[in-house]
This record gives structure tokens, sequence and C-alpha cells, in this order.
């Protein structure tokens, strides 16, 4: 017997739709590439979208189209989110910080129709332009009076080709597993591999991010996303707020503490998110200025680990919450969130910052279990790790045209490549991706640990941890540090610091310092480039 529900589609288009009815006056603000901060309703935003629709029909979009964009977190992007998946084609968002042969590479395999490119990134699409084959149009996101000379052929102004269509569109109706929209890996092994979400997934990703025990969104907060629209969708933010009514604050290409401290402050943002490496510097700011922003009440990480002493920082000396995060492109990204339950609020503080390290546990929808070597579960006991495997409505089946995805077993499961524990109140922790375990003596060491533990240094700014070919223990660990301006920390200070707060056989062999450390696309420490240099350094 089937019950008697109507059964209408979960589709991108309906949040949109949803907040620009609901929340009509409630503001999208976006500091732009060309300056100026930029502030409209979603009611406003929700117009405008269906005039940017109406364009695309006219340059011949079609239904499964890849529409590609390489730009800043900003209004104009926002409406090229909702505009493309809502008419039934795919968004593809692309990271700049890409090689060009990357980028080049993502272009031909995703065969984007049309690319946006927001004016900081004309260059690079010029100098690969000759390479991209399937492209047959460009449109450099801005207006008339900021058109710059260009060499790319017919390249087309967005303002332009918003204002001349009409505003009268009525969203498709078709399938919810109908693709949406697809981001491909940073290619830290081999080339990028795309991950294609479906307008289902995409929707109950923002349904469960939302709850109250994961980012707790709802009309009476601000949000700033400053995790790019083109790294895994913002974290599924900008689909969030939409339906729940949050403002929305778009940071543009600024992100330096000054910046963001402008914004927030201008803005009275009450949740912000990003990767470690942009609240190091907003924090270096407001330590060097005495400034904070009295209205942030909460900071959310992921990408990488949280270090301790950033936890601390932002929650005593600022009393801003610090919400542990952790997913992947291939989870569309939240897979956890490490909020304390309510019998740990009043535990001891060490307790609370040792689950805070935690990546937290999994939102209805969110399965794990972490497995040995054999594929055999291990014990939920925070103490036996293994390497994590996730699965659910919004964690990806396979890749987008790809055959083989060792990840992808045929078990129903998808393996992270991230080694983990579990405890019995199910908070999951990252202790290492595989890659960068530390092997050494038969047994292995954390490189996220000591890393934590070195961050919380007076003296260091950045720390990272890799293993290097020992010829008794067959690795080691290697500290690389990056201290912070001012000061100047020596090896025997640095090791004397982890001495008790790791094993004592964890401790590095040596401590290297360095002025700055490699960052990815993603915002992370490229640990295979410094393998690579103290490998061959080693010999």
């Amino acid at each position: 017997m089937r019950g008697l529900m109507m059964n209408r589609p979960l589709l991108i288009s309906s949040l949109l739709e949803h907040g620009a009815a609901v929340y009509h006056e409630r503001e999208i603000v976006s500091r732009t590439v060309e300056g100026p901060v930029h502030r409209y309703t979603l009611a406003e935003a929700h117009r405008r979208t269906r005039q940017l629709a109406n364009a695309l029909a006219a340059l011949g979009v079609k239904a499964g189209d890849r529409i590609g964009t390489i730009a800043w977190n900003g209004y104009r992007h926002f409406e090229l989110y909702f505009a493309v998946s809502g008419m039934g084609a795919v968004c593809h968002t692309m990271n700049p910080r890409l090689h060009p042969s990357q980028l080049v590479y993502v272009v031909n395999h995703a065969e984007d129709a049309l690319l946006f490119v927001d004016l900081t990134f004309v260059p690079l699409v010029e100098a690969v332009a000759e390479h991209l084959k399937p492209v047959r149009g460009i449109v450099i996101m801005t207006d008339r009076a900021h058109m710059p000379q260009t060499k790319l052929a017919n390249a087309l102004c967005y303002e332009d080709l918003v204002l001349a269509h009409s505003d009268v569109f009525s969203w498709p109706e078709f399938d919810e597993d109908t693709a949406s929209s697809l981001c491909y890996t940073s290619g830290t092994t081999g080339n990028p591999k795309g991950v294609l979400y479906s307008h289902r997934s995409t929707v109950l990703h923002s349904l469960a991010i939302s709850l109250p025990d994961c980012l707790g969104l709802g009309e009476r907060e601000a949000v700033l996303p400053v995790v790019p629209m083109f790294h895994v969708n913002a974290w599924g933010l900008p689909y969030a707020t939409t339906m729940t009514g949050a403002k929305l604050v778009f940071p543009g290409p600024r992100l330096d503490g000054a910046s963001l401290t402008e914004l927030l402050t201008d803005e009275a943002v009450t949740i912000a998110a990003g990767v470690p490496t942009v609240w190091i510097n907003l924090l270096q700011y407001w330590q060097q200025t005495g400034g904070a922003v009295p209205s942030l009440h909460t900071v959310v990480i992921g990408g990488s680990a949280a270090p301790r002493s950033m936890i601390e920082m932002f929650q005593e000396q600022y009393g801003i919450a610090v919400l542990h995060a952790w997913g992947m492109t291939e989870t569309s990204p939240l897979g956890s969130v490490s909020r304390l339950k309510p019998s740990l609020r009043d535990a001891g503080q060490d307790v609370r910052y040792r689950t805070q390290l935690k990546q937290g546990r999994p939102p209805f929808g969110i399965e794990m279990e972490i497995v040995d070597e054999q594929n055999r579960p291990v014990p939920r006991d925070g103490h036996a790790f293994g390497e994590l495997k996730v699965r659910g409505p919004w964690v990806c089946s396979g890749y987008y045209r790809l055959d083989q995805s060792p990840a992808h077993a045929g078990d129903g499961w998808f393996a992270t490549g991230d080694i983990a524990t579990i405890d019995a109140d199910g908070y999951m922790q990252i202790t290492d991706r595989s890659k960068d375990v530390i092997k050494s003596g038969g047994e292995w060491i954390s490189s996220i640990d000591l890393e934590n533990a070195a961050a919380g240094h007076p003296d260091v700014l950045q720390a990272a941890v890799i293993g290097v070919p020992h010829p008794k223990w067959s690795e080691r660990p290697l500290l690389l540090v990056v201290p912070k301006p001012g000061t100047s920390p020596t090896k025997e200070s640095v090791l004397e610091f982890l001495r008790g707060k790791v094993a004592e056989w964890w401790l590095p062999d040596d401590v290297v310092f360095e002025k700055e450390l490699p960052i990815g696309a993603t915002g992370k420490v490229q640990k295979s480039k410094l393998r690579e240099r103290y490998a061959a350094a080693s010999r």
C-alpha cells in the first residue's frame, strides 16, 4: 500500500522560489571584483536569475549541457548556480588555483558548452583558450563599463546578456535525480576526478546542514562563506541560506584579515565558514589590531584539521564558538560536525576540547564505518582506527566518466582514504590521510596529531609533518614550521614543547623552519611536494 502524498520533485529551483517568496526582503551582499559592495534582496536575485535563464536559453543551452564557471564568491556566481541548474543544465564550478593544464583537462573532460569568467581570471582563460575545444562561448562576469580589452574571441558581457532578456521564466519540472552541478577533486594524485551532484542530493544536503545540531541556519543568521563557491559549492551554503532565509554575505576576491573583518562587522555576520589557513590570517590580524567582530558567534572550520590552539583562541579570547566539520568533494561535502552533546557541555575543559578536536558526528543521512586492511569493521571505542567509509544520499556512487574507481568497491560504501576512529558516542576523528600516515618501526604516527600539538607553541604560525625515509625505522617524522612574525623559535624549544604532549617515540627527528608552506588549490598544505623535497634531501 502506497501513501497518499503528493509527489513533488526535490529541485534546486524550488529553494530559490521558496526563499524569494517567504524571505523576499532578505539580503545577499557581495564585495565585487570591481570594488564596490553590491546588495540586493532574494526577490531581486530571483528576478535576475530568471533573466539569466532566458539568456542561457537564447545562447542555445539545453538540458544536460555543462556550463563552466571560474569565479569568486559573488552575486553573479550565485545567479549562475540557480539559473543553470534550475533550467536543467549542469553548473560546473572550476578552481582557478588548479594548474593551467588541469584547468584545460577539466573543461575538456566536462565538455563545457559555455564558460563564465570573473574579471580576475580573464588572463588565465586567455592563456589556455585555444585548448578549450568544446567551449563555444565565453561570458565575462561584469558590466559594460568594466569590460576589459581581451584576446578572447567574441567575449560577451554578463550584464548586457542578463538585462537584454525578460524575467518571465517558468522553472521546468524534471526528475529529481537529474544532474545539477559538477565539481572536480583537486587532483593531488593524477587528473582531477569529477563528482556529479543531483538536484535530490543537493536539496537533502541543504536540509541536513541547516539542522540545529549541524550548522543551525535560519532567518536570524547572517552567513559569510569564506570557503570558495568553486570549492564543493561553498560547502552548500548558497543553497542552504536561500532555503532558510539567512542573510548571505560574499567576500569576493579580498580574503585578507582587514577586508574580512570589515565585511564581518559592517554586515553583522553571525556565522562564517572557511579552511584553517584563512582563520590563521584573520586571527593574526585581530591580534595585531586588537579588533574582533561582536556579532560573530560561530566559526565553521573544515577542509583540514583545526589545531586546538586555534579553537582555544576563537573561544577563549574572542568568545566565538568553533564548529569543527569534515567532508569531501565526494560527500557534497558535509559528512560530520563536532557539536558537544548535552552531557559534555559541563564536562571539564580538557574533555570538551578533546571532543571539539574530533571531526564530529554525522547528520541523519550519512552512515560511517571504519575498517581494517581486510575490510572488516573495527570497534567504535575511540582507539581502534582504520579507513573511514561512508554512504548516504549525498555521497557520490562513482566518478563522472570514469569506469573504474577503487574507492567504490561495489559494496555500497565510499572509501574516503582517511584513517579515523569512531567513539561510543559516534564522534569520528581523522587521524591521518592514508597517504600521509607515518609508519615507523611497524607502528603508525599521526601527522595530524603532531601538527596540532606543534601549532600550540606560542611562536608557531603553521606546522606540517611528513614522513621521511629512515634506514632502520622505515620512516620517521619531520616537522616543518613557519614561525610567527617577529619570533625565532629553535628546534630545541619546539621539541621540548612537544615532549609530554605526544608519545616519546613520536617526537620528530628534526625540525625545519620555513618561510612558508606550499598551499594547494583548496587551501591545504601540499604534503606531496614536501615529501618530494625532503625525500630527495634525505638520500
